[in-house]
């Protein structure tokens, strides 16, 4: 078959690594990518079109068939649409967009492209510690789980990439919405949906208009309760998740990245010892030392265009529910709920 031309909307960091993996798919090639940042004169790869803004590049001939969306909250949604209604499957990073509205603003076009694929960009699920995680929850081998914890901090608000994320009109939200919702995302994976939610939001620190901190609490829907704590006051980048089951537990440490901050990745597992009175218990570990997290990704939205087949991961279903979860996190802090008049989710 003839290669599926794809446009890359937004050519920062993530933008630019996709690109990478998107190349090395046999089926998929990036013909145009878009960045306010272009100068006029710019022409990069001669290969590549290149454009200042994403509404030029959607109007180029012949037409994309996929769009990868890497742009800012505030506009992540509109253009998400605007693929789909000029009949491109798309792509697009986490958040959907500002809030809850946005994504149910895309899912009411989406019903009306039946026959393309719109999949979301929550990378954390293809890591090979995640996917560990998940396999052994399935099997049931260490029984079924009862609690999880988990800390997902960096040492500030704005990235080394930009500003827009803390300011509130462009981004809707702080480190929850920019980070967190990748810890909660992997939650309702283990889970499904938690429904009573307890939280305090905070931002005494760094005084932006969205938070430094959010922690919460959450029960689902079989009476298991995950505790949080989204940070960008954590001065050593961390991320740490615990999962306590009825015959064991499960810790996932670190999680390989670009900038290699977090630490190593790696999954501890132990069994529960019931002859064991002293709180010692033997346990083994796992280190992943590739990231083949955004491969993966790309690979397998691609399959479901070439073979016709359902997005079963980072689903536009799976971006409503994540997103509803952060804000219901913002609108149960009273304080925080009347400051920014955020309302709960239906």
């Amino acid at each position: 078959m003839n290669k599926l031309r794809v446009g890359i909307a937004g050519y920062g960091i993530v933008g630019k690594r996709r690109h990478i993996y998107i190349d090395q798919h046999p089926n998929l090639e990036v013909v145009a990518v878009c960045d306010q940042s272009f100068a006029e004169d710019f022409e990069g790869d001669k290969q590549v079109y290149c454009y200042k803004n994403y509404y030029s590049m959607l109007e180029m001939s012949p037409a994309l068939d996929i769009l990868f969306v890497c742009l800012p909250n505030n506009i992540a949604a509109g253009v998400t649409i605007e693929g789909l209604n000029k009949g491109m499957h798309v792509f697009c990073e986490k958040p959907p967009g500002k809030d809850v509205a946005d994504i149910e603003w895309v899912i009411e076009v989406e019903k009306l492209h039946p026959e393309l694929k719109l999949k979301y960009g929550f990378n954390h699920r293809y890591h090979d510690s995640v996917r560990e995680a998940l396999r052994i929850i399935k099997s049931g081998e260490l029984g079924g789980i009862v609690n999880l914890r988990g800390v997902y901090g960096k040492s500030r608000v704005i990235p080394f990439s930009g500003g827009w994320r803390s300011q509130r009109d462009l981004a809707g939200g702080g480190i929850l919405l920019d980070q967190g919702i990748h810890m909660l995302d992997l939650m309702r994976l283990f889970c499904g949906e938690f429904r009573d939610v307890r939280s305090f939001i905070s931002n005494d620190y760094w005084n932006h208009d969205v938070e430094d901190n959010a922690y919460a609490l959450l029960k689902d829907e079989n009476g298991r309760v995950a505790m949080l704590n989204s940070s960008a006051t954590q001065w050593q980048h961390k991320f740490n998740l615990e999962i306590s089951l009825t015959e064991g537990y499960i810790e996932l440490h670190g999680i390989l990245s670009g900038s290699k901050s977090y630490g190593e990745e790696k999954i501890v597992v132990g069994r529960r010892d019931d002859e064991s009175d002293n709180g010692q218990m033997e346990s083994r570990t796992i280190k992943f030392l590739q990231d083949n997290s955004w491969r993966d990704e790309i690979f397998e939205f691609a399959d479901a265009i070439v073979n016709n087949k359902k997005i079963t991961s980072g689903t536009s279903l799976d971006a409503l529910e994540t997103m509803k979860l952060v804000f219901n996190i913002y609108a149960n802090d009273p304080v925080w709920k009347e400051k920014y008049n955020i309302q709960k989710p239906n």
